[in-house]
């Protein structure tokens, strides 16, 4: 069920944890992008049109997209309103990384504690194994949460639900997952049909991300699938919001007339969109973040032994 909030941009409820966020979220790697003044403008004017949901990462950049958004948040208040979530880029997945890299994304974001913590990139067959060891990921999350530096705590991924499930059949206490939603993702190794039922059975608060397959589907014009479209489809989903990358203030603009414009698909709409797509994502081609490392960053490539990438 969604809700207004003051900017115009309806909220939802997240999982079970109480909180409303809005629809649509800011990306933090994008944040990176455009120069550093264009990045805070983009931040501010976010907020100030209802977006609340702040999305980050610990490695995004080399760290500058906490630190730029850190920056933005500590100005006029700013932190008080939005909902401040940023990852667990713990790639070792010990629980004294996890905690050293907590603290770091603290005093970049300029803040006491974060809204959700979210374990990143949970796109390893041992992940699971590794989060749950003693000494884990998992513990840091909790500890975390007990203390009071982060009120929620969830994962991420991208690549494989099978690697989800294994997650959620822990009976651990997630507040929240982070995954893909697309027209692309419903016919190829799909979250939504897989995860989606199952974080609802356990009121699990999901996020969704790579509404446009991050990109892919403007590669090819055959696919011919506007932006209007794809967003509009995973707004129609049970998420709670759907992670945005924003890397401009057109795109912003445009994503902001989405939102306010935003009507759910009929059951119709959805199976025509989920077709239209078909013939273009059932070989996942255009989802390489699902077929390849490419998408890794070079905390988990080194854990892994994988090429570092060029910045």
């Amino acid at each position: 069920m969604s809700t207004n909030n003051g900017g115009g941009i309806a909220t939802r409820l997240l999982g079970t944890t109480g909180e409303h966020v809005s629809m649509i979220g800011l990306g933090g790697f994008h944040i990176s992008v455009p120069e550093e003044d264009e990045a805070f403008r983009i931040i501010h004017t976010a907020i100030d049109s209802g977006v609340t949901f702040m999305d980050n990462a610990w490695e995004y950049a080399d760290n500058e997209s906490e630190r730029r958004m850190g920056v933005a948040l500590a100005q006029d208040g700013y932190r008080d309103k939005v909902f401040l979530m940023t990852k667990n880029c713990a790639h070792d997945r010990t629980f004294e990384d996890s905690m050293r890299k907590l603290e770091e994304s603290l005093r970049r974001l300029q803040t006491d504690h974060l809204d959700l913590w979210q374990i990143h990139e949970v796109v390893w067959p041992d992940d699971p194994d590794r989060i749950f060891a003693p000494g884990g990921a998992g513990e840091a999350m909790l500890k975390a949460k007990a203390d009071g530096k982060v009120r929620f705590i969830g994962f991420t991924g991208h690549k494989s639900p099978s690697i989800f499930r294994r997650m959620l059949a822990q009976g651990f206490p997630w507040d929240t997952i982070q995954m893909p939603v697309s027209m692309l993702d419903a016919n190829f190794n799909s979250f939504q049909k897989d995860i989606l039922p199952i974080a609802q059975e356990q009121g699990i608060g999901v996020i969704g991300m790579k509404s446009l397959a991050a990109g892919h589907i403007f590669e090819d014009p055959a696919i011919a699938i506007t932006a209007e479209e794809a967003r509009r489809y995973a707004l129609s989903q049970p998420i709670a919001s759907l992670c945005c990358g924003i890397d401009s203030m057109e795109i912003l603009e445009q994503d902001l007339r989405i939102a306010h414009a935003f009507v759910p698909m009929t059951r119709e709409e959805e199976a025509a969109a989920v077709e239209k797509a078909f013939h273009h994502a059932w070989s996942g081609q255009h989802e390489p973040f699902k077929t390849s490392h490419d998408y890794e960053g070079n905390e988990a490539r080194r854990e892994h032994g994988l090429p570092i990438k060029a910045a």
